[in-house]
């Protein structure tokens, strides 16, 4: 056992060594909602509707990857608003500063939309199998004595 978690811990170090230092550059600032890509204008707006959401995370600037409702440029807590008179799918306003809202128009959908549904499973499989694991090694050494 002591073997494979040693060379597992190797491994782990060679990969890690081997990838290089990089920070994205991203082209636009955009915002995630609902797992649709809103590219944040300069325009601004001043009709806005009720709150519809806020940012959760930022992006990862290594890798681009993100999920949920993210942001490549406003902090975790930025607001997300319904423009009137415009279809949330179309468009939505940004709080980009106190009282200052931009329009951030709908580009694409998100090829990362991943739900906190999805990684809090991935991490409660992961407990699971991290129990088992030890109940099967307790239940091996009370047979070996």
């Amino acid at each position: 056992m002591r073997k494979i978690i040693l060379f597992l811990l190797c491994f782990i170090l060679t990969i890690t060594s081997q990838l290089s230092v990089q920070a994205l550059d991203w082209a636009y600032p955009f915002v995630v909602w609902k797992g649709n890509v809103y590219e944040v204008t300069d325009e601004e707006v001043f009709d806005i509707g009720g709150v519809i959401g806020k940012v959760k995370r930022g992006i990862n600037d290594m890798t681009g990857e993100y999920f949920g409702d993210a942001s490549n440029l406003y902090p975790k807590g930025t607001k997300y608003y319904e423009i009137k008179g415009i279809s949330p799918q179309k468009a939505i306003a940004v709080e980009v500063e106190k009282h200052e809202w931009k329009k951030a128009v709908f580009i694409y959908e998100s090829p990362n939309h991943r739900t906190e549904i999805d990684i809090h499973l991935l991490i409660f499989a992961v407990f699971i199998v991290a129990v088992i694991m030890a109940m099967l090694r307790i239940n091996h050494k009370k047979r070996k004595v």
